[in-house]
């Protein structure tokens, strides 16, 4: 479970943009699968792709539940462990990624529930589109439709928050 820790508590953040709601979500998708383990089938695929499921129906319970207090967070809740270390970067470029990396996550906020998972399992989370298939439920050609739409209106969304693609 360690080794997967990370990826679920990304998805987990991606989804809410909260780092605190994210650790909380985080904890119940490992108890979920401790209770569940007994379901996993490796026939349905492999078992990152089965936790991503349960990931992510939780995260669908989740945003259900919570659908009518929703706030915008601040950008102080983004996780400092998602920051990049490189050698390679200047404290500049260092703080230009952060940011950028902050209007992402404002930018992901505004899709669709239904855009926004789809774009974070594929851009953020690789995941291939049968393993998101899989995931979501749907036919392959609902993901590849839901990604891009979800790239066409994050992309918009972007332009208007004035966040240039250089």
């Amino acid at each position: 479970m360690r080794r997967h820790t990370r990826r679920v508590y990304n998805l987990c953040y991606r989804f809410t943009g909260n780092a605190a709601s994210a650790e909380d979500l985080s904890q119940e998708v490992f108890l979920r699968v401790y209770r569940t383990i007994g379901s996993y089938e490796p026939n349905y695929g492999s078992f990152a792709t089965w936790l991503t499921s349960v990931t992510r129906n939780l995260l669908v319970d989740h945003y259900r539940r919570t659908r009518c207090d929703r706030l915008t967070d601040s950008i102080d809740d983004a996780p400092q462990a998602a920051e990049v270390h490189s050698a390679d970067r200047t404290p500049h470029q260092k703080a230009e990624a952060m940011e950028l990396s902050a209007q992402v996550q404002a930018g992901l906020a505004k899709l669709s529930p239904e855009l926004r998972e789809a774009v974070i399992l594929r851009d953020l989370q690789g995941m291939e589109y049968a393993e998101i298939r899989k995931v979501l439920q749907v036919p392959e050609g609902t993901v590849k439709s839901r990604i891009n739409r979800g790239r066409i209106e994050l992309a918009r969304i972007l332009q208007e928050m004035g966040v240039r693609a250089d």
